[in-house]
């Protein structure tokens, strides 16, 4: 069952034992008093798996291959590879929607527990599994990251295939972006509008606004703890839709988008990346587990530091904010959670108990959101 900020002030847990600096009582944080009694490790099953809501085939592939005895990133990137090879998912790999120019960019990047390595490239275009570039740039080389035309250049000389990633839904959908631009512009407004629907691919990110232009922070990411307690991370996206070209949110940034410890577990987000840069979200979240936090616990910690550090302009006078944002966080012995700003997001997982979503805990209930704005995934202009 989903919690509630409300609902932490009311239970009165104190946190476990492991905070590593003693404080004094008044100094003692709403999330740390928050989360209930989690199950004590020894009841939680290995392996396990982590994702966004639109990872939920991923998950099932990644925890079977784990049980076959694969490795945890490779397995979390065969997981990944369903959704980016999936044109239905327009917010990542083939498919996803384009820059402002329509050309669609992608990012990813990857961490490898047990050797502590890590991957990533910003910016690439025409490789529809820029999570397994990650991964290549992480084996092949003394690099963390490649960007732009050089990442392509790379993953061509890799092995790997280039083809076209626009498709012809996402080039119709830029096209209805592009007409709507400016009611004065040389661009010809479309006969047809489709309907306001919710995203496709399994992706609740993406979201149509009035006009039937949908908008997209989508993403997805993966984190995987196999039976030995090995633990991998990957986050791949096609980032923010209509971005400035050369754009990059947070999949990219090892610590923002995603973040893997072998010793505590692993973080990573989906949503609006310039939110979780500015507090390097999931590298905080594990810090946050390090400490004694369990995952649940520290993901909250983490949407209130996002909430804490955001400008103005984006937020209301409530202090909510206009953009949605997740976090998903595995420990090394199992546990996991998800957390959102609003009620009403769902996470992918799987383990023993099979393949399943479950509800995020979340900080404002649904009826404190923001209007039509946030509704379609736009900021307003201030």
């Amino acid at each position: 069952m989903s919690l509630t900020r409300r609902d932490f002030l009311g239970t009165g847990a104190a946190v476990a034992a492991g905070a590593v600096l003693a404080r004094p009582a008044a100094a003692i944080t709403v999330v740390e008093r928050a989360v209930p009694p989690v199950p004590p490790p020894a009841a939680r099953a290995l392996p396990a798996v982590v994702a966004s809501d639109n990872g939920i085939r991923g998950v099932a592939k990644a925890y079977e291959l784990m049980q076959q005895g694969a490795d945890p990133l490779d397995a979390a990137i065969a997981g990944v590879n369903i959704q980016e090879l999936d044109p239905d998912d327009q917010s990542v790999g083939l498919g996803g929607l384009p820059n402002a120019e329509g050309v669609v960019q992608l990012d990813a990047s990857c961490m490898h527990g047990p050797t502590k390595r890590a991957g990533s490239v910003a910016a690439i275009e025409g490789i529809a599994t820029p999570s397994l570039v990650a991964k290549a740039v992480m084996e092949h080389t003394d690099h963390i990251m490649l960007v732009g035309a050089d990442a392509k250049r790379f993953a061509l000389l890799m092995g790997f295939k280039e083809q076209e990633l626009l498709t012809e839904k996402s080039r119709q959908d830029w096209l209805r972006w592009r007409a709507r631009l400016n009611p004065d512009d040389a661009w010809l407004d479309p006969r047809e509008t489709p309907p306001r629907a919710s995203g496709g691919g399994g992706s609740k990110e993406l979201t149509y606004d009035e006009h039937g232009v949908p908008h997209t922070y989508g993403t997805i990411n993966m984190c995987a703890v196999d039976a030995r307690g090995d633990i991998g991370s990957v986050t791949t996206t096609s980032g923010l839709a209509w971005k400035i070209p050369g754009r990059i949110g947070d999949s990219p940034i090892i610590g923002a988008g995603q973040y893997c410890d072998n010793t505590v577990g692993a973080a990573g987000s989906t949503g609006r990346g310039e939110a979780t840069i500015k507090v390097c979200g999931a590298f905080l979240a594990v810090e946050l587990m390090r400490q004694g936090m369990s995952p649940e616990q520290a993901l909250v910690k983490v949407m209130e530091r996002v909430i804490a550090m955001t400008e103005p302009r984006l937020l209301n006078e409530r202090g909510r904010p206009y953009f949605d944002l997740q976090f998903y966080a595995i420990a090394k012995d199992g546990r996991f959670a998800g957390a959102s700003a609003y009620e009403g997001t769902r996470y992918a997982v799987a383990d023993a108990q099979g393949a399943r979503h479950v509800d995020a805990v979340y900080l404002f209930k649904a009826s404190e959101r923001p209007g039509a704005s946030s509704a379609s995934g736009l900021i307003p202009r201030r």
